[in-house]
């Protein structure tokens, strides 16, 4: 079996990438998965995420960013019948390398609890596990209502 291309994640595939997303147990969207937001946090993260791609299938994505001092992950997603080829590594290892080039040392991800495949790869992967942390969210429709 052909190793699938690891390419730059472009606006071109979204389509195919929330179709990926969709389908798969584990992963949360919401409206900042939406074409208009992906292609701003695409255009202001350049080369930090990547797609494989087997043919011109889209097979596994990662999304990745930072704000000048940590890198964040989002939608480390290998298609179920693409897993066990190292996808999810390669992808990682190539935002790693990326990040690490705009000199960034650290790098977040969120992975909900009841995602067991999630947190076996990541557990894996060696990422350390902040049990000591707390994680919250707040809108920012909320500053239009006080």
């Amino acid at each position: 079996m052909k190793a699938a291309d690891i390419r730059p994640f472009v606006p071109s595939i979204y389509e195919q990438a929330i179709a990926l997303w969709r389908s798969t147990p584990g992963v949360g969207l919401s409206e900042a998965d939406g074409r208009a937001a992906i292609e701003r946090f695409l255009a202001r993260n350049p080369g930090l995420s990547f797609v494989a791609v087997d043919g011109e299938r889209v097979v596994a994505t990662i999304l990745c960013g930072h704000d000048g001092r940590r890198g964040l992950i989002h939608h480390l997603v290998v298609a179920q019948a693409a897993r066990r080829r190292g996808l999810a590594t390669r992808l990682l290892r190539a935002a790693l390398e990326a990040l690490r080039a705009q000199g960034i040392d650290k790098c977040h991800l969120l992975v909900f609890r009841d995602n067991a495949e999630g947190l076996a790869f990541w557990r894996a992967a060696k990422a350390t596990e902040r049990t000591e942390l707390a994680v919250f969210s707040v809108s920012t429709r909320q500053a239009a209502s006080r």
